[in-house]
C-alpha cells in the first residue's frame, strides 16, 4: 500500500505541476559554447555541478549533429550500433523474434562496453527515462530488461552523449558502464519540415520518415515552446530477400570451407506436417498387416514404408522423419525485419516566472506497432495430447499420442505488437544567492501487447475426438510437392477456425520521479580557483507487470485424457504472471576542486583538478547502498593532459529477477546417473552415448531390461526468482591522455587526441547454475550414495529397478524438473582501450572540414566460474566425473565470441562549402568467433571482420521558392557489403541483414 500511495503521489503531483507550469524542457547540465572538438569545454554528463568543467577529467563521446547525419540512422538502434563502444544488440527486431519470451517488435537495446544489458543508465534531456517492460533472458539465462532505444526520435536529436566511465556515484545503479544522455531540440523559433525515402538493395524494405520541428518564442522572449514530430513506415524484410536467411539449412553456403558437414549447420526440423506418433501406453496395433508401436506419415513415395495409408501416403514404423521431409520454415516467406508504423511526438516548454525563477516542462509520446509473420506452430517435447481411437482420421481407431508435428495448414504465425511510451515532467529552476537549483516531477510509463496466433489445445482436443469429416485430420501430411514447407491437404476450415486463439503478453513498466538538485561553481575558493559543489535528493518509484494470457499463466489449463496437465496452448509450458515494484530514496554529494591553476605557475603543473562524488540509495526491496567516485585531471602544460578515475558502482537486480514465480522452461540435457548405471551394467560402452539412440551390445543380455532402455532427458527446467538476491557490485578504474597541440598553426585546424584504458571488475552477476549442470551434479552425488535435490524425479519404476539392480547406486526414477532460482554468481573482469582524433578546420576559403575517429579495443574480458561450478570442474579434474561430459554455460577468456569484436571503430568527417555539404561515415568490426561452429580439428568457424561506408551529399537552396530547402542524396554500406557469414547466417546482434541502402530527403526551413 505505502508504494501504491508513492505511485499515485507522485502521479499526482506530476499532473498539478503540469497543469501549473505548462510543457518545457529540462538538462542537467549544459554544454559549453566552445566547440565540442575542445574537451576541456565539454561539460556534459558526468557532473550534476553546473557551470564546472570536471567533464575534462572523464572520457565522454559527444556524438553531434553532422555525425549523427553521417551514419545515415533512421533509428536508434541504427545509431547506436554506430558506437564503437556499444556492445551488441540482443534486443532488436531481427534477432531471437521467435517466441513471446523475447522482446518482439520494434526495438533496441542498450549495452555499453558489454558489460550486459541493464548497465547503462540512458537519461532524456538529463533524467532518467523508464524501462522497455518486456524482459527477455540473457546469456546467463536471466530476464533482463533495457531501455527502447527505437523511442528515440534520431532526426529530433541536437546531440548523444555518451559517458563511458562507471557513474553509479552520481547517476545511480544502472549507471555502472556508464551513461548515455540524448539531448533532444529545444528552444527553437523557426519551423522545418522533412521528409525521407529509403530503400535496402536486393530486398522489399523501403522505408519512408516525416518530421516537423521548431518553437516560437511567448511573451516577448521570457518563454518558449518547442514541438518536434516524427512518422516512420518500414516495409518488412523477408527470409527469402537473401540467401543466407533463406534456408535454415546453412551447409550449403560453407561449401568449400572444411565445415559444410558440420551437422549444426542444418537448422531443417523434425517438427513437421508429417506427424509423429506413439500408440498410447506404448500398446501394439495392426494396420495393413503390420504391427505399430510407433509411426510417421510420410508421402509412399519415399522408401521405409511399412502399411499404405491411401492418398500417396503411408505409414512408418519409427518417430523419425525421413530427411528429405524435414522442415524448412525459411521457405513459408517468414520475416526478418518486421513492418513498422513508429510515431514520436516530443513538446518542451519554459517560462520565466520571474528574474530568477523559471518554470519548465516535457510531454513525449512514443507509438509503434509492428507486424511479422513467424513458423507455423509446432508441437513441445514436454506436451503429449491423446489422438483418441474416435478421430475420422485415425487409421488405428484406438488412442494415439501426438508426439511430434507443425500444423502448417494454419500457416505461418501473425505476430502483431504495439509499443507506447509516455512522459510527463514539469519542474521549477533558478537561482539563489549564488547557487543553481533545480526540481522537477517525472512521470513516465511504457506498455507493449504482443499478440500472435496460437491454438488452444482444449479446443484441439474437442476437434480431434471427432467421429466426422470435419474433424482435425493430423494423419494428411503436408504437401507431396515441396515436402520441406506448406501444406497442400490442410484441414477443414471450420477445424482451423475453431482451434486457433490470439496469444497476448501485456507489459507495463512505470517509473515515478522527484528530484531536488542544487549546486554552485563556486563554494569556495582555493589557490587553484573556485570549488564546485552540487548536492541532490531522488525519491523514485519503478514499477514492472508482466501480465500472460489467460491459457498460460495457469488460469485456463488443459487436461490430456491419459491425465496430464499442461498449459492450454500447444507450444507453450506454463508461465506465470510476474509483478514487482520498488521504491528508491537517493541522496548524492559532489565537489570539483581545482587544486592548481595555470596562474599559479607551478613547474610542470599546469593544471590540475579533482572530482569527488558519492551516492546513498536505500531500496525498499533489498536495503542500502553506498558507493564513491573520484576522478582527477592533470594538464603538464597547455594542451597535454592525464586524466584518471576510480569509482564503485552496483547494479540493483531488476523487478523480474526479484519478484518473478516459477517460470518452465523447455530444454534437453541429459541423465547422466541414468546413464552411468547403463555403463556399469554393460548396456552402454561410454557417457559419450548418452542420450543418444543406440542398440545395447550383446553382452548386455538382460532382455527385461533391453526394452526399458530409451533416450532420457530433462525437458523441463522450472527456474524462479530470488528476493534474497542481492546487487551486482563493480569496481571501475580509468586512466586516459588527451593532447590538443597548441603549436600548431591555426590556419591548419583543431586537434584533439586521445587515449583512455579502462577495467570493470564485477561480482555477483546474476545467473543460474542451469539444468544440465544440475544433472551432472546429481550424477556426482549419487555416485557417492546422495542426491541433488533440485532435480526432482518420479518414483523408480519396475524397469528402473532393474536397470539400477547390481550397479551400486540407488535406483533413480525419470526426471521430471528441475529447479533452479536466481542468484549471485560469477564475477568478471573487462578491460579495454578507447582511442580518439578529433579534428576541425573552420572558416577557410575552401570551407569548413572536421573529421572524428572513436576507436574501441576489448583487451580482456574474462568470465570466472561460479563458486558451484569450480567444484565441478575440481570434480571432473580429479577423474569423479566423466571427461565427455560438458558443463553448460560458458568461461573464460571471451573476447571474440559473438557480440564481442576485439576491435572496432567509426570515422565520420564532413565537409561544408557555401550550398554544399558532403559527409562520410565508416566503420570496422572485427573478426568473431562463431562457438556453436566447431570444425573437426576443434577449431571455431570465424566470422569475418568488415568495413563498411557510408556518404551523402546536400545541397541548399537560397533564393527564390526553394530558398531554405535543402535536397540530400545518400548511401550507407556503399560498397554492398553483406554480413559476414555465421553458423546462424548472419549475426543478427551485431549487423544487420541487408547490404547497401539508398536514400533521398528533402528539408524546408521556414
Amino acid at each position: 500500500m505505502r508504494s501504491f500511495n508513492v505511485r499515485c503521489g507522485v502521479k499526482a503531483a506530476m499532473l498539478a505541476t503540469t497543469a501549473l507550469f505548462g510543457s518545457g524542457v529540462a538538462m542537467a547540465q549544459e554544454a559549453d559554447s566552445g566547440p565540442v572538438s575542445q574537451v576541456d569545454e565539454i561539460v556534459v554528463v558526468g557532473s550534476q555541478i553546473r557551470g564546472a568543467k570536471v567533464t575534462a577529467a572523464l572520457p565522454v563521446t559527444v556524438v553531434g549533429e553532422e555525425q549523427i547525419l553521417a551514419t545515415g540512422a533512421t533509428s536508434g538502434d541504427e545509431l547506436l550500433r554506430s558506437i564503437p563502444q556499444m556492445g551488441d544488440v540482443t534486443f532488436n527486431s531481427s534477432y531471437l523474434p521467435a517466441t513471446s519470451n523475447s522482446a518482439r517488435g520494434d526495438t533496441g537495446s542498450v549495452n555499453l562496453r558489454n558489460l550486459g544489458i541493464g548497465n547503462t543508465l540512458v537519461l532524456l534531456n538529463g533524467r532518467r527515462v523508464v524501462g522497455h517492460p518486456t524482459s527477455q533472458a540473457n546469456e546467463h539465462l536471466v530476464p533482463v530488461l533495457t531501455y527502447n532505444t527505437n523511442a528515440i526520435p534520431v532526426s529530433g536529436l541536437k546531440r548523444l552523449e555518451v559517458l563511458r566511465d562507471g557513474a553509479a556515484a552520481i547517476y545511480g545503479a544502472d549507471a555502472v558502464a556508464g551513461v548515455v544522455n540524448t539531448v533532444l531540440r529545444d528552444d527553437m523559433n523557426s519551423w522545418t519540415v522533412s521528409s525521407q525515402y529509403g530503400a535496402a538493395e536486393g530486398t522489399g524494405m523501403r522505408e519512408f520518415n516525416f518530421s516537423l520541428y521548431g518553437g516560437k518564442d511567448i511573451d516577448d522572449g521570457r518563454g518558449n515552446v518547442s514541438l518536434f514530430f516524427n512518422y516512420d513506415h518500414r516495409d518488412e524484410m523477408t527470409t527469402l530477400d537473401k540467401p543466407y536467411t533463406a534456408s535454415d539449412d546453412k551447409s550449403p553456403l560453407f561449401a568449400g570451407t572444411g565445415f559444410e558437414n558440420n551437422s549444426s549447420l542444418n537448422g531443417l526440423s523434425q517438427l513437421t506436417p508429417w506427424g509423429q506418433f506413439t500408440l498410447a501406453n506404448k500398446a501394439t496395433a495392426q494396420f495393413g498387416g503390420q504391427s505399430f508401436t510407433t509411426f510417421t506419415i510420410q508421402p509412399d513415395n519415399i522408401a521405409g514404408c511399412a502399411a499404405a495409408l491411401g492418398d500417396g501416403l503411408c505409414l512408418k514404423k519409427t518417430t523419425t522423419v525421413d530427411p528429405a521431409l524435414r522442415t524448412d520454415t525459411a521457405q513459408e516467406n517468414l520475416t526478418v525485419i518486421p513492418e513498422v508504423d513508429r510515431f514520436n511526438l516530443f513538446l518542451t516548454g519554459r517560462y520565466k516566472i520571474n528574474d530568477s525563477v523559471e518554470a519548465f516542462g516535457e510531454l513525449g509520446v512514443y507509438y509503434a506497432k509492428s507486424h511479422a509473420r513467424q513458423a507455423p506452430i509446432n508441437t513441445l517435447s514436454s506436451v503429449v495430447m491423446t489422438i483418441p481411437g474416435s478421430n475420422y482420421y485415425n487409421p488405428f481407431k484406438q488412442d494415439v499420442l501426438l508426439t511430434g508435428y507443425r500444423f502448417n495448414d494454419m500457416g505461418p504465425i501473425n505476430v502483431d505488437v504495439t509499443n507506447q511510451q509516455y512522459r510527463f515532467l514539469g519542474g521549477l529552476r533558478g537561482e539563489w544567492r549564488g547557487w543553481n537549483w533545480e526540481s522537477a516531477l517525472l512521470w513516465s510509463e511504457a506498455s507493449a501487447k504482443d499478440v500472435s496466433d496460437n491454438i488452444s489445445t482444449t479446443r484441439l482436443a474437442e476437434w480431434a475426438a471427432k467421429s466426422t469429416a470435419d474433424a482435425y485430420n493430423f494423419f494428411n501430411g503436408g504437401d507431396r510437392t515441396h515436402p520441406r514447407y506448406g501444406d497442400a491437404t490442410p484441414s477443414n476450415q471450420a477445424a482451423l477456425d475453431a482451434i486457433r486463439v490470439d496469444m497476448v503478453r501485456k507489459t507495463k513498466t512505470e517509473l515515478g520521479l522527484w528530484d531536488f538538485k542544487i549546486s554552485r561553481p563556486d563554494l569556495f575558493t582555493l589557490p587553484g580557483g573556485p570549488v564546485g559543489a552540487a548536492f541532490g535528493i531522488e525519491a523514485r518509484t519503478e514499477t514492472q507487470l508482466d501480465d500472460r494470457d489467460s491459457r498460460i499463466d495457469g488460469t485456463i489449463r488443459y487436461t490430456d485424457k491419459s491425465g496430464a496437465v499442461y498449459s492450454d496452448l500447444i507450444n507453450s509450458a506454463e508461465n506465470p504472471d510476474t509483478y514487482g515494484e520498488r521504491d528508491v530514496f537517493s541522496a548524492y554529494a559532489e565537489f570539483a576542486a581545482p587544486l592548481v591553476s595555470p596562474e599559479m605557475n607551478v613547474p610542470f603543473v599546469h593544471n590540475l583538478e579533482v572530482q569527488v562524488a558519492g551516492r546513498f540509495e536505500h531500496y525498499s526491496d533489498f536495503g542500502d547502498v553506498a558507493k564513491p567516485k573520484i576522478a582527477a585531471a592533470w594538464d603538464i602544460v597547455d594542451g597535454f593532459r592525464l586524466r584518471a578515475s576510480w569509482a564503485q558502482g552496483f547494479r540493483a537486480p531488476n523487478l523480474e529477477q526479484i519478484n518473478a514465480t516459477v517460470i518452465t522452461r523447455s530444454n534437453n540435457s541429459n541423465d547422466y546417473a541414468y546413464c552411468e548405471a547403463l555403463i556399469r551394467r554393460g548396456a552402454m560402452t561410454g557417457m559419450n552415448q548418452c542420450g543418444a539412440s543406440y542398440t545395447p551390445p550383446s553382452s548386455f543380455a538382460d532382455a527385461a531390461s533391453v526394452n526399458t532402455i530409451h533416450v532420457r532427458k530433462l525437458t523441463a527446467e522450472r527456474r524462479s526468482g530470488n528476493p534474497d538476491l542481492q546487487p551486482e557490485e563493480s569496481e571501475t578504474t580509468s586512466f586516459g591522455v588527451v593532447i590538443q597541440p597548441r603549436f600548431l598553426p591555426e590556419q591548419l585546424g583543431n586537434f584533439t587526441f586521445t587515449a583512455d584504458w579502462w577495467k570493470v571488475e564485477q561480482t555477483g552477476m546474476v545467473g543460474l547454475f542451469r539444468g544440465q549442470n544440475a544433472l551432472i551434479l546429481d550424477y556426482l552425488l549419487r555416485k557417492n550414495g546422495s542426491f541433488n535435490p533440485n532435480v526432482v524425479r518420479a518414483d523408480p519404476t519396475a524397469a528402473d529397478n532393474i536397470i539400477y539392480a547390481g550397479t551400486g547406486l540407488t535406483a533413480a526414477g525419470e526426471v521430471l524438473y528441475v529447479t533452479d532460482a536466481y542468484s549471485n554468481q560469477q564475477p568478471q573482469t573487462v578491460e579495454g582501450l578507447d582511442l580518439g582524433a578529433m579534428w576541425n578546420l573552420r572558416g577557410t576559403k575552401y570551407g569548413d572540414f572536421s573529421l572524428n575517429l572513436n576507436v574501441s579495443h576489448l583487451i580482456k574480458y574474462y568470465l570466472e566460474s561460479a563458486p558451484g561450478m569450480q567444484e565441478l570442474m575440481a570434480a571432473k579434474a580429479s577423474g569423479a566425473i566423466d571427461p565427455a561430459i560438458t558443463f553448460g554455460g560458458r568461461t573464460g577468456n571471451l573476447i571474440g565470441d559473438l557480440g564481442r569484436p576485439e576491435w572496432k571503430w567509426s570515422l565520420s568527417g564532413s565537409w561544408r562549402y557555401q550550398n554544399v555539404t558532403v559527409g562520410a561515415f565508416t566503420q570496422y568490426i572485427s573478426d568473431l568467433n562463431d562457438t556453436s561452429l566447431v570444425n573437426s580439428a576443434g577449431d571455431f568457424w570465424t566470422v569475418e571482420s568488415t568495413l563498411t561506408a557510408n556518404l551523402y551529399g546536400e545541397y541548399e537552396f537560397d533564393g527564390g521558392r526553394l530558398s531554405n530547402t535543402a535536397v540530400r542524396v545518400g548511401v550507407r554500406n556503399i560498397t554492398d557489403e553483406q554480413p559476414p557469414l555465421s553458423g546462424a547466417g548472419y549475426v543478427g546482434t551485431v549487423y544487420q541483414p541487408y547490404g547497401r541502402y539508398w536514400y533521398v530527403s528533402v528539408r524546408k526551413s521556414f
